[in-house]
């Protein structure tokens, strides 16, 4: 029995009616850039999140950088940002000319540790960037007190964290600029590329609607040095089907990581972590081990497909070499990259199949 990390396939087989006859009206209509099919997921994406605007964009890393852009984030300004994240988040930030600052995460959670925000703050910072990671939302309370009191933007990196709920309410529009990825791997995934940022305020939306179409609001009047970064209206559509289903999605992930949670509970591995202001969608189920790479080689040979999130911090990637950053620096990103191993929690697994895979779990630790 072969069991995948995610089977994004199978997204498309369970809605294969509908998403087709999203696609064929589309296609049928004409309109293949931008468009009411654009508009009506901004609408619907807003609505979800409770937000009072949505702009559809191509991509997780253009809402990331159109947002700082927005916010007139240039050369030389500093972003806070977690040592532990995805390294778009990263990009990002350097994309603009910025600085990114990396604060630790919370051991527990994997989230950007706020108690250690203010330690960074300089004259010269401009942005706290939380990333919502795993599916579960950081303190986003504690991290937009210490803006206030420093006159700070906050931009929120939710990829992973569509319809996670931070003290109740959905992540989405509690920072300036909450964005989103749409990558096929999501929750709310397209069958591409796709992006889009939420926040409550106008000009911010209107700034960025400005900028995605090469800072045009008016064909041949271009008010901004924009870019090309327009949500197309098939992947648009797409979501819009998906979206209906996204809540249920999330309650089958709910309940495989309830799976893992009882079953491996007892064991040498250590779990995630929720805390009671958390509701998360599960977007990954990580546990960490000293004995990762014996974990995942074991699960493998059973025919188990795990991923490593994230292997290398991105202090430590070439990419970055430039920022100068000791290689002993961040050493709890450093820690957890060594042990996090990410197991299959797509809303296709079966049941049976997360039972197989904590079996085989218990019968390496016992091994080991």
């Amino acid at each position: 029995m072969k069991i995948p990390f995610l089977d994004v396939g199978a997204t498309y087989l369970e809605l294969k009616q509908e998403i087709d006859d999203a696609v064929s009206r589309v296609l049928n209509s004409g309109c293949y850039i931008l468009g009411p099919e654009v508009e009506a997921f901004e609408n619907d994406w807003a609505k979800y999140c409770g937000a009072n605007y949505s702009v559809g964009l191509a991509s997780g890393l253009d809402s990331i950088s159109l947002a700082l852009r927005a916010l007139n984030i240039g050369n030389n300004d500093e972003v806070i940002v977690p040592s532990h994240t995805y390294i778009a988040t990263w990009i990002a930030i350097t994309s603009v000319g910025a600085i990114p600052i990396p604060v630790e995460p919370d051991p527990k959670t994997y989230n950007i540790d706020p108690k250690k925000v203010e330690d960074v703050i300089s004259p010269k910072t401009k942005v706290i960037l939380p990333v919502h990671l795993y599916g579960q939302p950081a303190d986003i309370g504690q991290i937009l007190e210490i803006a206030k009191k420093y006159n700070i933007n906050v931009v929120e990196d939710a990829a992973q964290s569509h319809g996670a709920c931070y003290k109740g309410k959905r992540i989405g529009a509690h920072g300036d600029i909450v964005c989103w990825s749409f990558y096929p791997g999501k929750s709310l995934g397209a069958f591409g590329d796709a992006g889009a940022i939420t926040t409550n305020n106008p000009d911010l939306a209107k700034k960025i609607i400005t900028l995605r179409n090469y800072g045009s609001q008016k064909k041949y009047i271009n008010e901004l040095e924009g870019v090309n970064s327009r949500l197309d209206p098939i992947q648009a559509a797409i979501l819009r089907v998906k979206l209906k289903y996204l809540d249920s999605w999330n309650e089958r992930r709910k309940i495989i990581a309830s799976i893992y949670t009882k079953e491996l509970n007892n064991s040498s591995l250590i779990l995630p972590h929720v805390p009671e202001w958390a509701d998360p969608v599960w977007h990954l189920y990580v546990i960490r081990s000293n004995n990762r790479d014996l974990l995942k080689t074991r699960l493998n040979e059973a025919g188990v497909e795990t991923i490593l999130h994230y292997p290398i911090p991105p202090h430590l990637q070439d990419a970055f070499q430039n920022l100068k950053i000791t290689e002993k620096s961040y050493p709890i990103a450093r820690q957890i990259a060594g042990e996090v191993l990410s197991l299959p929690i797509g809303p296709h697994l079966e049941p049976q199949h997360s039972e197989k895979i904590v079996s085989i779990l218990k019968s390496s630790l016992k091994k080991k």
